[in-house]
């Protein structure tokens, strides 16, 4: 029997510990014993690119930011999706997080923090966000598990109602904010709303046919 093997940890800013586990090739990111992320898991955080690209429109060429960066693959699919003129934010608060990607499964997704589109930003995406005014088209947010977190308290504030206008005011109009989620929140749902979006709300299996049923939202600022 292959072992498990613990090839990295890492302290979350007012969180816990990260641990980064590989067996056979294949990696995992937990917290307290519970996966937040694998390699051989990443069919809803493709589809919530898929998703907010298509509710986009004709845009080829938006300016983008995902939060956080995770193994990859939401970043990976996005630059799939854009143009070659696109610029593509990547808000990442926990420096292991870029080092693994660099250094042990960048190659599951095809090494996006390589492409020349591709702009890193260590540290919170909130004050990402709220550090500037109508510049995205695309802000894609999965982090910490959705709004009902797990990993560090002040990601609640993202979500939050404040949070949530600070996101509007980033966002040019006929943008869209996706948002990635491990379960349905009703009250989430209805923030949105309330905060002037027009929403729609997916359910995507974990690896696209099989697999846990994950939300996401779709918030168009009109």
């Amino acid at each position: 029997m292959i072992p498990n093997e613990l090839v990295g940890t890492a302290k979350v800013p007012g969180g816990g510990e990260l641990r980064c586990w590989r067996h056979d090739g294949d990696f995992s990111i937990r917290i307290d014993g519970i996966e937040l992320m694998s390699n051989r898991v990443h069919g809803s955080e493709e589809a919530m690119a898929e998703l907010a690209i298509e509710r986009l429109g004709s845009r080829r060429n938006p300016r983008v930011l995902v939060g956080g960066l995770g193994m990859g693959f939401t970043l990976a699919r996005t630059l799939q999706l854009v143009g070659e003129e696109s610029i593509v934010d990547v808000a990442e608060v926990v420096p292991e997080i870029v080092q693994w990607n660099r250094e042990l499964f960048g190659h599951c997704a095809g090494h996006p923090l390589k492409d020349p589109r591709t702009r890193l930003h260590m540290g919170d995406v909130n004050s990402r966000i709220a550090a500037v005014n109508g510049l995205y088209d695309v802000m894609l947010l999965d982090v910490d598990n959705g709004p009902d977190g797990l990993v560090r308290g002040d990601n609640d504030r993202i979500y939050s109602r404040r949070g949530l206008d600070r996101a509007w005011t980033a966002m040019r109009p006929g943008s869209v904010l996706a948002v990635w989620s491990s379960r349905s929140d009703d009250r989430f749902a209805d923030r949105l709303t309330r905060g002037g979006f027009t929403v729609t709300e997916h359910r995507v299996r974990a690896r696209r046919t099989k697999g846990p049923v994950r939300t996401i939202w779709i918030a168009w600022r009109r």
